[in-house]
């Protein structure tokens, strides 16, 4: 007994020392993210994306709805639910390392047909009520791998669930703003429908008094019905992006509450930080990694496969072939076994579960890589579009000064003249009404950028 003894702890230490060996200590994944971002000169660490979004965002009345989406919006729910069930996971992988216990019941009847030991018997019944127990050793490091990777998988879902997060109040922002800018054009195109509607009426009045000719009458209620037809297109856009933002906010399509363009602060202190923290402060990114983490343990699972697995088993309990001894000490039993399974003809599956294990590790290297170029890309897109919108904005208040002043000269050189072409005022009011919808727009793309940086930086999850 005591070499048996002395065997199995020699069995059990030389596993514990060769687990060392078979599996892998994990390492963060060596990656250069970028230096820089493109045009930006920055070594200021303080970033954006450490504000809250209610310090970013001063409108009430989107707060209001990002606190609605945030509690409401569907996809949220589910990545919740995803680390619920990474949680049970975990759970399950800790569990592995306890051994199984089974309780068993049974009463089983049987026909012999030789002598039992004591005389000729057709019938026999047999009384059972034991418990047994299995347990495998985490000789070579399995179990604390596949836990490893458990909890690794906890982390990506986590992650994900604050990269859903960040969206969807990138989404909520980005709908809202789109809003407030589809209200201005609607306001602006309905004002040019007044104006030129008046205009027509002008220009009838100058035909009734022969001033102008009938060719200026048919343009310029041409011209009226053009500015008409564009207003309903912009009111099925508003519906639409309405009905989009009511899905982020898990409600049936419905009515927007929301402020005008003109109360939108537009100039910001925009601090994107050094290029190294996006790891920190980018859910995304944070995913990959924790994804690149459990690929790696799942590859240091699939190296023990090859080395053979020690399992301990033991059982106890009462059998007997009579009822009434069946709870007695004759019919008590127990048994213990400890023993080494090797699988012979399984190395083919072994590599090749070891090779596809290792490739889904590259993989996930690879993806991880990946999103931090996205990342930096998506930052230098956000910070470009920025500054384009903010250098036009100056510029814009120029064109629509001189654009005003052109419509209106060319007005009065038509009251004041017969030689004088309708088309040139026609000219006048188009381009006028072109550059205030740019204008608009200019204005929406500062808002947009701002949105998409904060995303980019990985603001909104904090």
């Amino acid at each position: 007994m005591k070499t048996l003894h002395i065997f199995i702890f020699s069995l059990i230490s030389i596993g514990l020392w060769t687990s060392c060996k078979v599996t892998k200590p994990y390492h963060k994944p060596e990656v250069t993210p970028a230096s820089g971002y493109r045009d930006v000169t920055n070594t200021d660490t303080s970033s954006m994306a450490a504000m809250k979004w209610s310090e970013l965002f001063t409108d009430t009345a989107l707060n209001q709805l990002i606190r609605q989406g945030l509690a409401a919006n569907l996809n949220l729910k589910i990545a919740v639910e995803r680390i619920n069930e990474s949680k049970i996971n975990l759970r399950m992988s800790k569990a592995a390392f306890l051994p199984g216990v089974n309780g068993n019941v049974s009463v089983k009847q049987s026909r012999l047909a030789f002598p039992q030991g004591f005389g000729m018997i057709d019938n026999s019944t047999q009384y059972d009520l034991g418990i047994s127990t299995n347990w495998e050793l985490n000789i070579w490091g399995k179990l604390s791998s596949a836990k490893r990777a458990a909890y690794a998988t906890l982390l990506a879902s986590d992650a994900t669930k604050r990269a859903v997060q960040t969206q969807l109040i990138a989404d909520i922002a980005n709908h809202y703003f789109e809003l407030l800018s589809l209200d201005q054009q609607l306001i602006v195109t309905q004002k040019t429908a007044q104006n030129r509607a008046a205009d027509a009426e002008a220009i009838r009045l100058l035909f009734e008094s022969s001033i102008l000719n009938g060719v200026a009458v048919v343009q310029s209620e041409a011209n009226y019905y053009e500015a008409e037809l564009a207003i309903p297109d912009l009111e099925q856009k508003i519906k639409e992006t309405e009905h989009a933002l009511c899905i982020l906010l898990a409600r049936s399509p419905s009515k927007i509450s929301r402020t005008s363009l003109a109360q939108q602060r537009l100039s910001y202190d925009l601090k994107p930080g050094v290029p190294a923290q996006l790891l920190a402060y980018r859910p995304d990114v944070q995913q990959a990694e924790y994804e690149f983490r459990a690929a790696f343990e799942n590859s240091n699972v699939a190296r023990t496969y090859f080395y053979p697995s020690l399992s301990i088993t033991a059982a106890g309990g009462f059998s007997s072939l009579s009822l009434s001894n069946w709870l007695s000490s004759t019919g008590l039993f127990g048994n213990i076994a400890g023993g080494l399974t090797q699988s012979i003809l399984n190395k083919g599956i072994n590599k090749a579960r070891l090779n596809t294990a290792e490739s889904k590790q590259q993989q996930a290297l690879y993806t991880f890589e990946y999103s931090l170029l996205k990342a930096s890309q998506e930052v230098s897109d956000a910070l470009s579009a920025y500054e384009h919108a903010s250098q036009k904005a100056e510029k814009r208040n120029k064109q629509l000064k001189a654009l005003t002043q052109a419509v209106e000269f060319n007005k009065e050189l038509l009251n004041n003249s017969k030689n004088t072409n309708y088309t040139d005022v026609l000219a006048a009011e188009q381009n006028l009404l072109t550059a205030e919808l740019k204008g608009i727009n200019d204005q929406s793309q500062q808002l947009h950028a701002i949105v998409n940086l904060y995303r980019a930086l990985g603001g909104g999850w904090n």
